[in-house]
């Protein structure tokens, strides 16, 4: 019999972050094997950060109502998609938490039945 590889899950996102601890406990409750990225310590590589964006678009990955963006005045400035994607390096808490990546799957924010479609796939 052979025995079912546990996918890799990637989980980008901040220790202090409500969804991104949801997001490690689900996986930790399933077994899953997981490697949590801190985006405090380490910022997304930019074709991470592009893989996101090519699957959602840049708008769906900001955190429009988080209190990061309201002070960094976003909600009335107008930025070009570069300036965002650098702002973002910057700050991850502009970012809907947490990003998670499991082989070719992609989800955002708080998104249980993303999690379970990446682990019955």
């Amino acid at each position: 019999m052979q025995q079912r590889q546990s996918p890799n899950v990637q989980i980008f996102g901040l220790k202090n972050s409500p969804a991104t601890r949801a997001a490690e406990r689900f996986f930790k409750e399933r077994r899953e094997g997981i490697q949590f990225v801190d985006l405090k310590q380490k910022p997304m590589s930019p074709a991470e950060i592009k893989r996101f964006v090519d699957r959602f678009g840049l708008a769906s990955l900001l955190d429009t109502g988080g209190r990061a963006y309201v002070d960094a005045g976003l909600k009335y400035l107008k930025v070009s998609d570069s300036e965002l994607l650098e702002r973002i390096g910057r700050d991850p808490q502009l970012l809907r938490l947490p990003l998670v990546r499991c082989a070719n799957e992609l989800s955002v924010g708080h998104d249980e039945t993303s999690w379970k479609a990446m682990l019955a796939g």
